[in-house]
């Protein structure tokens, strides 16, 4: 699904992805991890096309998209939920899902779409005519994800989801992953802090480290290997 060779992301002189090299196949979920400023972020914003990679290559399904427009990546089936989720606060919860499927003809489409994210995240369900402001911190991130697989994504990027949520949340949100996973066959590729919550839903797990790949193995051997937590993970 996804084929990363040597990429590097540069803000100025600063390497912020270098030379990262990763795969990921079709319906696994792989977990990014590591501290503040490893280079989580910028990884998956150059893969969806926000941030322009200096050079490597990434590709998706067979097909190059080192160089393809954010817009574009979504219509060949990739979606990105940024940290804190990008919800749009003026707007109704339901305003916000429909624009994750506006570029799709698809009319009855986009309503089959919109029924399921809200079987998926029940507390939506009742407020789709209120403003996105009135939603809670882990009602917005549901949003968030909901908006993203309203364009029917194969390969969803997501950017800390758990962030300030609380541990109830995240756990239905990676339990919704999970799901998502075996019913759909949707490939993620999730970075986060929570490295344990990660892991508990990975297949596979890789650490980030000023930019590069230090260590990638089994989400169960990441689990389970002390010398690995304590010296990667923090935990």
């Amino acid at each position: 699904m996804l084929e990363i060779e040597e990429l590097t992301t540069t803000y100025g002189p600063v390497r912020a992805v270098d030379r990262v090299s990763i795969s990921v196949e079709p319906g696994a979920i792989t977990a990014v991890l590591g501290a503040n400023g490893a280079g989580k972020s910028t990884l998956l914003r150059t893969i969806s096309g926000l941030v322009r990679a200096r050079s490597g290559r990434i590709m998706m399904s067979g097909t190059d998209i080192t160089r393809m427009p954010a817009e574009l990546t979504v219509r060949r089936g990739l979606a990105l939920v940024p940290e804190g989720g990008g919800v749009i606060t003026e707007l109704t919860v339901a305003e916000n899902l429909r624009l994750g499927a506006l570029w799709r003809g698809d009319r009855a489409d986009r309503a089959r779409a919109l029924r399921e994210v809200c079987e998926l995240f029940p507390p939506l369900a009742s407020r789709l005519a209120r403003p996105a402001s009135t939603l809670s911190g882990g009602e917005r991130q549901m949003l968030a994800i909901g908006r993203a697989l309203m364009s029917r994504p194969r390969l969803l990027l997501l950017d800390e989801p758990s962030l300030g949520l609380a541990p109830m949340i995240t756990a239905r949100i990676m339990q919704v992953l999970r799901d998502l996973r075996a019913s759909t066959g949707l490939t993620v590729l999730l970075v986060e802090q929570n490295a344990r919550s990660a892991l508990s839903i990975a297949d596979t797990g890789m650490v980030l480290a000023l930019g590069q790949v230090v260590m990638a193995a089994p989400a169960g051997t990441l689990l389970t290997d002390e010398t690995l937590r304590h010296a990667y993970l923090g935990f």
